[in-house]
């Protein structure tokens, strides 16, 4: 019953992580219950949006481009910018968002790293995959001293670990794996066995 026009966006937006069709035809329909004004500035800014934001060209990190910055000038994070973030402390990251729920908890001094991507053979990503060059040189050139290995604890997350201690032990940097074990809130009865395991092997002396 609905327009080919509504029909085909409703589709787009299901590309979008976590929305269905239902959820995609509510968003497109309360757009058009809106002020005109507003599907023309959402689609302004989203067609303006691959040229205006994209990795930083030190970590990863999201960045926005300069006004006037010439054209295919580097891109540097807020973070990276922040002179107040010790440089010799680095956070390996997967991907942007872990970064991002890292930041919410205003305990990370240092410096990240976003690898793109975790290892994963069934879809065809190996180790050559990774910016583990990139990764080395930066630890060399930037005096980096602490390495946290902050991918998630999935067997895509562990083989990445793994693989990056390898590679990155010989640099002599101290390196640390983030600990897992049961949320804060949680109850022990719904923990599975292997969070429980690392709970009790990442103890803490009270």
């Amino acid at each position: 019953m609905l327009p080919p026009k509504v029909r085909r966006i409703a589709q787009l937006l299901t590309r979008l992580p976590g929305v269905g069709e239902k959820t995609a035809s509510r968003y497109v329909l309360h757009l058009l219950a809106q002020d005109p004004a507003v599907c023309r500035e959402l689609g302004k800014e989203l067609a303006l949006l691959p040229d205006a934001v994209g990795p930083c060209s030190r970590c990863g990190n999201l960045a926005e481009s300069e006004e006037e910055a010439p054209e295919g000038a580097p891109r540097i994070c807020a973070v990276c910018n922040d002179p107040r973030r010790e440089s010799s402390l680095l956070c390996v990251v997967g991907r942007v968002h872990d970064l991002f729920a890292i930041e919410r908890t205003g305990t990370m001094r240092g410096r990240y790293f976003v690898l793109g991507r975790l290892l994963s053979p069934l879809e065809g990503v190996g180790p050559d995959d990774l910016p583990i060059p990139k990764l080395i040189q930066r630890v060399q050139d930037e005096g980096v001293t602490e390495i946290i290995v902050a991918t998630p604890p999935s067997v895509d997350g562990e083989a990445t670990a793994l693989f990056l201690k390898r590679e990155l032990l010989p640099l002599g940097v101290a390196l640390s794996r983030i600990a897992s074990g049961v949320p804060h809130g949680g109850d022990l009865e719904y923990a599975d066995p292997i969070t429980m395991g690392r709970a009790l092997s990442g103890r803490q002396r009270l």
